[in-house]
């Protein structure tokens, strides 16, 4: 008869992953209500998990000291310093070996899982001409612009954004750079009052409907490469450049194929997943 114990570093790990994947809260953070919930999701996971472990699968997995040491120094790189990290480690009644211990458990489980799922059958030509053909209106793209802007705030607060003033500066920017488009990233960092500003102005590549309307029917006017005059929109003035044109166009089947392939064989490597833990039986255990 085969004994699992549940040693109490492990189920404290997995009780601290459920909480943060379900709340983005430790433990000792949680409500009642939330802890239970938290303490519910960490058992099943770690039922799953010891069912997985005790798979004639597992036996051959052997987890190097190079593969533990990258998941600990992942985590541990998400901390600005070592002390912030053992600090937050004993807060969650955890520390390093600990911490090892579980993340060698879960390096074995996702070692396990990721050879069940390359059992996967690949996916035909035929099976992804199939997908292609019902699912067309995935491989439909609509007309796209590249885009960038120049934004000028109103605030009657400051005399150089009221209404007036703020208009004024945007159309001067607008005549300025119809003249020399060229300019634009750095007058948009010299002038924008947007983020963007850091990147030149670069709203990126959209399709019609992602911008405020008032700028979506001017962006989607231009052409290639021309600017817009100071157009208002009901946070203040914008200054638009039309990149470039990306025409509305129908992913051809050869164009889509690597696309289709990547989300069938994921589709499949899941199904192998859960049908492989649909058949595992629990492991027995005995009272201690």
């Amino acid at each position: 008869m085969t004994v699992i114990e549940e040693p109490v570093q492990l189920s404290t790990y997995n009780l601290l992953r459920a909480a943060l994947a379900l709340f983005k809260k430790s433990p000792a953070e949680l409500a009642e209500a939330e802890l239970q919930q938290a303490k519910t999701q960490a058992l099943n996971e770690f039922r799953i998990e010891s069912r997985v472990l005790n798979a004639s699968e597992a036996a051959a997995v052997i987890i190097t000291e190079q593969e533990l040491q990258q998941a600990y120094q992942e985590i541990q790189g998400r901390y600005d310093d070592e002390a912030a990290f053992f600090s937050d480690l004993e807060k969650n009644r955890l520390d390093k070996d600990s911490l090892l211990a579980a993340l060698h458990r879960q390096c074995k489980v996702n070692t396990v899982l990721e050879l069940v799922a390359s059992r996967a059958p690949a996916v035909s030509d035929v099976e992804i001409g199939i997908y292609y053909h019902v699912h067309a209106d995935q491989f439909h793209l609509p007309e796209r612009r590249e885009a960038c802007h120049i934004f000028i705030s109103i605030n009657p607060d400051y005399p150089e954004n009221t209404p007036e003033m703020a208009l004024i500066r945007a159309q001067e920017l607008a005549e300025r750079l119809r003249k020399k488009p060229h300019k634009f990233a750095d007058l948009a960092l010299k002038h924008s009052e947007c983020p963007t500003a850091l990147q030149g102005g670069v709203l990126g590549t959209v399709p019609r409907g992602t911008l405020y309307p008032e700028l979506d029917a001017v962006l989607f006017g231009l052409k290639a490469g021309e600017v817009s005059d100071a157009v208002k929109s009901e946070i203040g003035f914008h200054v638009l450049l039309c990149k470039s044109i990306q025409k509305s166009e129908t992913l051809s089947l050869a164009k889509a194929t690597p696309k289709i392939r990547q989300l069938m064989n994921e589709r499949a490597r899941r199904t192998c997943q859960r049908a492989w833990l649909a058949g595992l039986t629990a492991p027995e255990t005995e009272e201690r």
